[in-house]
């Protein structure tokens, strides 16, 4: 398998471009899978940066994430597997935007977990800074959810 490095070069690119989360790609037998978080977060997740991207296994691409931006702040981890919501219902607003000031104990997202819709609540006071996935991906335990900016 050859891989070309301005390809994947672009599509990290793209995924610090757009913002989103995570990006797979399979093209026959060959696919890579861009994340902008890592597995491998502390697990007091105090004072931490953005998660940094991981890649397919190269580790030509390593210094691909000193090229994101960093936001500091407290990384608030996902407590459970399950599917991510926004909001209370399909119809309903986001319960929290970026930009947006929150206590500890608001509810910032839901997560579903055999069908029981559990509510996640800010760990600390603080600014959301950042949400590390949209509505209706699966998370698994210790994702990292979102970046709260201390104030």
């Amino acid at each position: 398998m050859a891989v070309d490095l301005r390809k994947i070069k672009k599509l990290i690119e793209l995924v610090q471009e757009s913002g989103i989360a995570e990006l797979s790609i399979t093209e026959g037998e060959e696919s890579i899978r861009i994340t902008r978080y890592s597995p491998h977060t502390s697990s007091t997740h105090e004072s931490a940066h953005n998660p940094p991207p991981s890649t397919a296994s190269s580790p030509k691409l390593a210094k691909a994430r000193d090229a994101l931006p960093m936001i500091e702040g407290f990384v608030q981890l996902s407590p459970m597997v399950g599917t991510f919501h926004t909001s209370q219902g399909q119809t309903e607003a986001p319960l929290v935007r970026v930009g947006q000031r929150v206590a500890r104990g608001d509810t910032l997202c839901i997560i579903e977990a055999m069908r029981m819709q559990n509510p996640i609540e800010a760990e600390r006071d603080g600014i959301v800074g950042a949400i590390w996935v949209k509505d209706g991906d699966d998370v698994a335990f210790d994702q990292p959810l979102f970046t709260l900016i201390e104030t």
